[in-house]
């Protein structure tokens, strides 16, 4: 079994080590081709990858709850705002813990417009400090932003 899964795994990396050295096909001319292939030296420095992306800019990216009496549900929500320049679309929000449930804007934000992440956390069964998190996925730069809510759960 141990050596079925170490033969897969070394196929696999063959595999991609071959395809990773064959040459790109020259497409001739233009800005890239054949005269001109992209290299460190050739692009402009000032370009970047994430032109025409959006941003997700959260006016914070915490939240404490404080005390909170074991049992209840406390929700907070997390506001942002796309500063890029597309249109921003949530792909999913994962929270640490299924005591976290998370709601966030469906609809596509546009450049400028501001969306949100609302958080509930139920503290049934919980004591003590609490400190969750959750993960955003995001068709931004960079994709992927993590929100912390916290919290003091007591007993009544």
């Amino acid at each position: 079994m141990k050596t079925e899964k170490i033969s897969i795994i070394l196929i696999a990396i063959m595999a991609l080590a071959t395809i990773s050295c064959k040459e790109t096909p020259k497409t001739g001319g233009g800005e890239y081709g054949i005269d001109n292939p992209i290299s460190a030296e050739n692009v402009n420095s000032e370009e970047k990858i994430t032109d025409g992306l959006p941003k997700m800019v959260f006016t914070e990216t915490e939240y404490n709850f404080g005390t909170v009496i074991q049992g209840e549900k406390v929700t907070h929500k997390f506001k942002f705002t796309n500063t890029g320049e597309g249109n921003l679309v949530i792909s999913s929000v994962k929270p640490s813990c299924g005591c976290t449930s998370p709601k966030w804007t469906r609809e596509p934000v546009k450049p400028g417009e501001e969306g949100y992440v609302e958080l509930t956390f139920d503290s049934s069964n919980k004591k003590g400090i609490q400190n969750k998190n959750v993960r955003i996925a995001a068709n931004t730069d960079p994709n992927e932003h993590v929100l912390y809510i916290r919290c003091d759960v007591v007993t009544k």
